[in-house]
């Protein structure tokens, strides 16, 4: 099996049934929207149909406008038409860090070279929405101490299975410090990570580093393409 074969058989199994405090939902876009299962496997197809290893970039989990729709991390339907070359006619959605990554892309040398190289996801990759009296908006599993201890489980689940990729494990690269501090305790249970660095979150440099971007951009590409 490819990798793209084995990462779009996790994704179309993705089915969260733990527990959630109250206020706190779970999206499954490949249950929402039938378009989100096609342009998620054209994706991996085109950018990971082999047996390559990869190195790891962790997210936090999926936003309802980036991987919440097109069910590719960072990646919202603009970069996935501009960048990827694959459209999707069902719905239309900008998202901050998905600017950020694919500007970070640009310079690394390219979507072709980048997803050769990296992959990306979250260890807990399906979105979560938190209940507010204006709607709902997105929500972090750190953002709650009973959200972590009920999807911690399904979380070391699903990264035991995300490694099986042919993921390279002795130095693993982590969205957001908050992120990287869950990770950390983690892995202390775990051990699936020799070396693990904490890279600033998109969102963080889009929304309030955005005049340093350049210089985020340089310490994500040295970072991924080191040989440590």
């Amino acid at each position: 099996m490819t990798i793209a074969d084995q990462i779009i058989n996790f994704n179309k199994n993705l089915e969260y049934k733990g527990n959630l405090p109250k206020g706190f939902h779970v999206l499954n876009p490949y249950l929402d929207n039938p378009e989100t299962i096609q342009v998620m496997e054209e994706f991996y197809h085109k950018f990971y149909n082999d047996t390559k290893p990869r190195k790891f970039l962790i997210g936090i989990n999926p936003s309802r406008h980036g991987a919440g729709v097109t069910g590719v991390p960072f990646t919202d339907t603009k970069r996935l038409q501009s960048e990827c070359h694959i459209s999707m006619k069902s719905a239309y959605t900008h998202e901050l860090s998905s600017v950020f990554i694919y500007d970070m892309i640009k310079e690394y040398g390219g979507v072709k070279e980048f997803y050769n190289d990296v992959y990306i996801n979250s260890p807990f990759p399906l979105a979560i929405t938190k209940e507010t009296k204006n709607g709902f908006i997105n929500a972090n599993y750190y953002d709650d101490k009973q959200l972590f201890e009920d999807v911690k489980p399904f979380m070391i689940e699903s990264l035991k299975q995300q490694i099986n990729f042919n993921i390279d494990c002795s130095h693993v690269f982590v969205l957001g410090k908050k992120n990287a501090e869950f990770i950390k305790k983690i892995n202390k249970e775990t051990n699936f990570f020799d070396k693990i660095t904490a890279l600033e979150h998109p969102r963080y440099i889009q929304q309030y580093k955005s005049k340093e971007k350049d210089l985020f951009i340089d310490k994500y590409i040295v970072a991924l393409k080191s040989d440590d």
